[in-house]
Parts: structure tokens; sequence; C-alpha cells
């Protein structure tokens, strides 16, 4: 039996819209199953190796399932169905993508985590710790008020220009500590992407045993402005005195006053530090 497992709030509010899409492709022959207030990891648990589920959300709904189902042996295939708004999961493995959905067995195992504010929990992409952090935060409270296609490359400008503060940071690897003073962003990454395409770190490898981690620092307003849209496509790391890539299996990020943080899109108000290990 082939299962479809929904968000309806994903993409919008389409969620349901693009499961009707996936169980078309499957040629009608598939279960519909809303996610809100369901028991997956027990549902996960019943299946047999006959059977077969499509996941549709984007990296929010796969963040969300990826928590609820950790540590359960998968008895069968699970797919992810691309129906989201940013797709950053999907960025990360578009040569793996077939009939617009990706086996995701082997990349919701062995998760790395995240320790922040005294909880500890799973993540998919990455951690934006700074005005990335800033950004999700603003953009809750404008969506909150009713405010659609929230622009995040405009709003981290804007935020960029006025209304984010840079704290100093203390970011400790495998136990060598590196300090920093003026910092925009440190993001912890299992991808490469977050925020709707941003290549925050090139070369991670998501089932690597490490994690990375990027700081962008030191620079003024106009410099930062200029290298932020590099983030894009990668090319910020080329900003050596400004751009510094990490790279360890524990890492501990430490800000000089409380900082919004996102978690695969997530917002954490009032933050100071994090830990992320795999």
């Amino acid at each position: 039996m082939t299962y479809i497992l929904y968000n309806p709030i994903a993409a919008g509010g389409k969620g349901e819209t693009f499961a009707n899409e996936a169980k078309a492709s499957t040629g009608g022959n598939a279960e519909l199953l809303n996610l809100i207030d369901f028991d997956v990891k027990s549902f996960i648990k019943g299946l047999d190796t006959d059977d077969k589920v499509i996941l549709c959300g984007g990296d929010g709904t796969l963040n969300i399932f990826a928590n609820d189902t950790y540590g359960v042996d998968f008895p069968c295939s699970v797919y992810l169905y691309k129906s989201g708004t940013g797709n950053d999961f999907l960025r990360d493995v578009e040569d793996k993508i077939k009939n617009n959905m990706v086996l995701i067995n082997d990349y919701v195992k062995n998760l790395p985590v995240v320790e922040v504010n005294g909880e500890t929990r799973r993540f998919v992409n990455g951690i934006g710790f700074g005005i990335d952090g800033m950004v999700c935060e603003v953009a809750d409270r404008m969506i909150a008020k009713g405010k659609k296609n929230v622009n995040y490359a405009l709003l981290s400008i804007r935020l960029l220009i006025h209304g984010y503060k840079c704290p100093d940071a203390k970011v400790t690897v495998d136990g060598e500590v590196y300090n920093f003073r003026k910092v925009w962003l440190a993001s912890g990454m299992n991808g490469r992407y977050y925020g709707g395409g941003m290549m925050v770190t090139p070369s991670q490898q998501r089932l690597s045993d490490k994690l990375n981690c990027c700081v962008f620092y030191g620079s003024g307003k106009l410099k930062t402005l200029l290298v932020f849209p590099k983030l894009f496509k990668g090319e910020h790391i080329k900003h050596h005195k400004n751009v510094k890539m990490l790279e360890g299996n524990e890492i501990t990020v430490e800000f000089t006053i409380p900082t919004a943080l996102q978690i695969d899109g997530e917002t954490v108000l009032g933050v100071t530090s994090y830990t992320i290990r795999k």
C-alpha cells in the first residue's frame, strides 16, 4: 500500500493540493493521511516491507517527521515529494530526484543534534544564528499579521542596514576556541543550504560525520551589503578576511548578546549559545 503523509499548512496552505498531486502520480492508488495530530512513529512501526510512504511538505515538515520518527528502523521506502517553498534539502540532493521525489531513508538516519536553551532536537539542514535568525523572527511577525510572500532577501538587507546589532562570538570546534568581533552570522550546517537557496557551506556533505560552521564577521555595513548576496552562490567564502569556515564533530557558538536563532526555519528567541554535534 502507498501512503501519502501531508502537512496541510505547508507551502502556504497548499499541502493538500500537493498531496493530491502526489496521489495522481501514483495512479490514484494511495491513501492520504493528514500529519496534524497524527502518531507518525506508531504508524511507521506498523508498516510492512511492501508498503511505500510519500511525505508531502517542505523543510519544516521534513524536520518534524525526522524528529518524530528518529530511532525507528523504517521497514519500507520513504520518499519526500517536492512540495515546499524553500526546498533547501532538495537542493542538496537534486541529482537524486526522480518523478518529483527523492528517497530519504538514508538522509534521516544519524542526524545531528542541536542543544539550545536547555532543549535538544535533531535538525536536517542547518542552524541560523545572527541576522538570519532575526530575519526569521521578523518574518514570523509579518506572517502573523497576515503578510504573504515575505521576501527574505530584501528583509535581510533591510535589517542589515538598520535593526541588527552585531555581537561578538566565541566558537569552539572540537575543543579549539576561535574568537570573532562584530559577527553578522554564525551558522552551523548539516547541508549546504538554508533560507530558500543560500549556499552557506558549499563544501558540507550530508552523509559526512562532520558539521560545518560559517562565521561572517568583522565587516562594516557597506562591505556586508556587497558580500551578503554572494551567499546564494556560495561565493562568500572567497572573502577570507570576513568569512571563516570551520569543520568538526561538535561545534558551540556563544554570542555576547541574546539573538534570535532558527532551526530548519523555526525561530527560537533570546538565544546566547547553541551546540551542534554529529
